[in-house]
């Protein structure tokens, strides 16, 4: 683990980039390897794109979903499906609206990381999700990946408890039919290296949905609180 055990917090998902390299992913951007934003799926409501789970057509008839392997600005919307499980089938309207970098001094305040944590380059990222399907999607985990500069994939960073500086990660329960909500995202990039975007990548096999844009330094916000060192 990264952090000793006297945290109260529990980070997963640090070395994910290393891990998540080889699931597909080549040293060429993912937004190079994409078409434009403007191939976004022009089926009609009943097609379903390549890629997506069988059935999908009946858990959202009325949807039209992004094709697979469609880059994507900040902004932009993306309607989406995957399975979190084998009963569950999801349908979402992902828009990611920021990229932001910081740092472990302004954003880790009182955690005590060991030094290969500290090689890591942190990142947060906001993206506004809403339920277009007719499944209860309440608790479950948008499979969105950090694209690193390096063609490395970043699995999002996971905590025992609420980490106030960034979050939720995950959609609130119940999040019924229709529900939206705004979720935050950590990635911790290897070798303090770039996050390049952020990719909708549910399975290996599935081509990427891209977002990219400008990354912006983190606001200091003098109201973030600390964490603690205490145990819990």
């Amino acid at each position: 683990m990264a952090l000793r055990r006297a945290l109260p917090l529990a980070l997963a998902g640090l070395v994910a980039g290393a891990a998540l390299a080889g699931c597909g992913a080549d040293s060429s951007s993912s937004a190079d390897r994409s078409p434009s934003a403007s191939a976004t799926a022009s089926a009609g409501p009943t097609e379903v794109p390549s890629g997506y789970p069988s059935g999908v057509a009946s858990e959202a008839p009325e949807a039209t979903f992004t094709t697979p392997g469609t880059a994507l600005r900040l902004g932009q919307s993306a309607t989406v499906a995957w399975q979190p499980t084998q009963r569950l089938t999801g349908v979402l309207d992902v828009t990611v609206t920021a990229l932001h970098s910081t740092s472990f001094d302004q954003s880790f305040k009182g955690w005590q990381l060991d030094a290969a944590t500290k090689a890591n380059a942190p990142f947060f990222v906001d993206a506004t999700v809403r339920n277009a399907g007719s499944s209860d999607l309440g608790g479950q985990r948008v499979p969105l990946y950090g694209a690193a500069a390096s063609g490395a994939l970043v699995e999002a960073s996971s905590f025992a408890s609420d980490f106030k500086p960034c979050g939720p990660s995950v959609l609130p329960t119940p999040f019924p039919a229709g529900a939206s909500t705004q979720v935050c995202l950590v990635y911790l990039v290897p070798q303090a290296g770039v996050l390049d975007g952020v990719t909708f990548r549910p399975t290996e096999s599935f081509q990427p949905i891209t977002w990219s844009g400008t990354v912006s330094r983190l606001s200091p916000s003098p109201t973030t609180p600390k964490a603690t060192t205490s145990p819990s």
